[in-house]
């Protein structure tokens, strides 16, 4: 197949932690990327995205865990080629039209550079072996989680860091929204519950936007400089900027610039877990976190290494105040009864048997409604008291 290239930087994702990255990549595109163990939510934004094909100077799949974004890449029929070098982003050029075949690169009639063609039966594979590399991962695991844990003692402990924000949260049920694969689908089936409740509104990231686009506007947007969208940065009531020391001050000031005036948080913790941090901190009642996944697949397939044991520490932390969206949307229940929908019903047949009487209907027109209301006040009865028995 054949593509513009879009050329990420060396070291760099190209994915979700890339945001700048992805808003240059469009319909027909070849994202050349840098991503050890590609994961899901990558390979989700480079499908939305609608790139056609993937160069990867990395393995993605190391064989570490089984992570799942070359799978659901080569199941949507995008080619992958894989392990390619870190000589494909000098001998490939921005923009220019390039041509993937059996493992090569190519442009025009020469092969530009040659990496390893992935499809079904080689990803399988390669996830069957990686399966075994999961207990060496969860020891890892084990020790990053008492590093990140001494580091941030604080923070997880006594809530030390957390900035002020304007919003209030006390008492409140506040949604936590987060760039995931699924987040819109979620949020759109949360709308009820978001209208009913009125809940505070917590964007991360991509996130934000999910929210904007579902009609709805975040109270608190969370994330980095490139993340945020300016224009719904500065309809928030609050902005909150992971405190990076490389990135913050010069991402302070352009935001500065375009209007918008960021609230530090400092910490190591991932941006989505900064904002379950801020909403227990500022003692929200409940808080539903949408676009998360707590599995333990989810654990494992993230692309940065501090994402784990913040994860893990984060939702301890939270304990019961926590809850994930797919379990509001299976007990969540409109207020509307199903004994309102009955009385309904009977109040709709009585006003057309009153309308016909009314309008010299025959008596066989009128016995027709009644008898017709009667089964369907008691068959609506059955299901109430059915359901709530």
């Amino acid at each position: 197949m054949s593509g513009t290239a879009r050329v990420g930087r060396r070291g760099a994702s190209g994915g979700t932690n890339d945001a700048a990255y992805l808003r240059r990549l469009g319909p027909g595109d070849v994202a050349v990327i840098d991503q050890v163990d590609l994961d899901r939510a990558t390979a989700t934004a480079l499908l939305e995205a609608g790139v056609v094909g993937v160069v990867n100077a990395a393995p993605s799949i190391s064989g570490r865990y089984p992570n799942l974004g070359p799978e659901i890449l080569v199941e949507a029929g995008v080619t992958l080629v894989d392990d390619c070098g870190p000589t494909v982003f000098s001998d490939l050029a921005d923009g220019s039209t390039v041509r993937l075949h059996d493992g090569a690169v190519h442009v025009g009639d020469r092969e530009v550079v040659r990496g390893f063609a992935q499809d079904r039966d080689t990803v399988a594979d390669l996830l069957d072996e990686a399966r075994g590399g999961m207990a060496a991962q969860l020891e890892a695991f084990s020790a990053n989680t008492s590093e990140f844990l001494g580091r941030e003692r604080s923070l997880l402990v006594d809530g030390v860091g957390v900035p002020a924000i304007s919003t209030s949260m006390r008492d409140k049920q506040v949604v936590v929204v987060a760039g995931g694969p699924g987040t819109a689908e979620e949020v759109r089936a949360l709308t009820g519950f978001i209208r009913e409740y009125k809940p505070v509104l917590v964007g991360v990231g991509d996130g934000a936007d999910a929210l904007r686009e579902a009609g709805h506007t975040p109270a608190v947007v969370l994330g980095t400089v490139a993340e945020l969208d300016p224009s719904l940065a500065r309809k928030a009531r609050d902005v909150v900027v992971p405190a990076d020391p490389d990135g913050f001050v010069a991402g302070l000031a352009r935001m500065q610039d375009l209007g918008v005036d960021p609230i530090a948080f400092p910490s190591s913790a991932n941006p989505e877990d900064m904002a379950l941090l801020l909403a227990h901190a500022h003692g929200a009642a409940l808080v539903v976190a949408v676009g998360f996944d707590a599995s333990l697949g989810g654990f494992l397939d993230r692309g940065r290494s501090g994402s784990i044991p913040s994860t893990f520490l984060t939702r301890l932390r939270l304990g019961p105040t926590l809850v994930d969206a797919p379990a509001v949307l299976a007990l969540y229940r409109s207020r509307v009864s199903i004994l309102t929908l009955v009385m309904l019903v009977v109040a709709v047949l009585a006003a057309a048997v009153v309308a016909a009487l009314a309008l010299g209907a025959g008596p066989s027109l009128v016995l027709l409604l009644e008898t017709g209301g009667r089964a369907v006040a008691q068959w609506a009865t059955a299901v109430y008291r059915g359901v709530v028995g």
